[in-house]
């Protein structure tokens, strides 16, 4: 799915509009997997993968130690539901092919709590959400470090 850059409604074969979300979810047991910035560059880049495949447009990611905030763009035929069942199960997939020390942890395999947050955002909130989801940090008080343990 191409992102718009602008406030434009997308037009596709059949429909005419935008579904656009903010998602946050947390890694099980709510643990800080992602303190460490390697880390946080794979869960992001596994994300971003499951996105592609799935034709889910990533406006805007933000991962934190324990949780993640996202906007996403969906089709109008996509639930958020379904995108978010779609984006957790695939990056919880790449990112344990990828960092197979990380089953030490979860060993049954899931990477990610049942939970999950979406809202619907329309044009006049994207701008306010987006930089909510970009001050994170600032807002818990964290910083990465790269000498974090697993």
């Amino acid at each position: 799915m191409e992102i718009q850059t602008k406030f434009e409604y997308a037009h596709n074969q059949h429909s005419v509009g935008n579904s656009i979300w903010h998602m946050e979810w947390c890694p099980k047991y709510r643990y800080q997997m992602f303190r460490k910035f390697k880390y946080k560059n794979l869960v992001t880049a596994c994300i971003r993968k499951a996105a592609h495949e799935y034709s889910i447009g990533i406006r805007e990611l933000n991962v934190m130690p324990d949780h993640l905030h996202c906007i996403t763009e969906l089709s109008l035929t996509m639930t958020p539901s379904k995108a978010l069942h779609l984006l957790k199960g695939r990056s919880a997939y790449l990112f344990f092919r990828a960092h197979p020390q990380a089953r030490l942890r979860y060993p049954k395999g899931h990477l990610w709590s049942r939970g999950k947050f979406a809202s619907s955002i329309g044009f006049s909130d994207i701008e306010k959400t987006t930089s909510y989801i970009q001050n994170q940090e600032k807002r818990h008080g964290l910083t990465l470090t790269g000498n974090s343990t697993l």
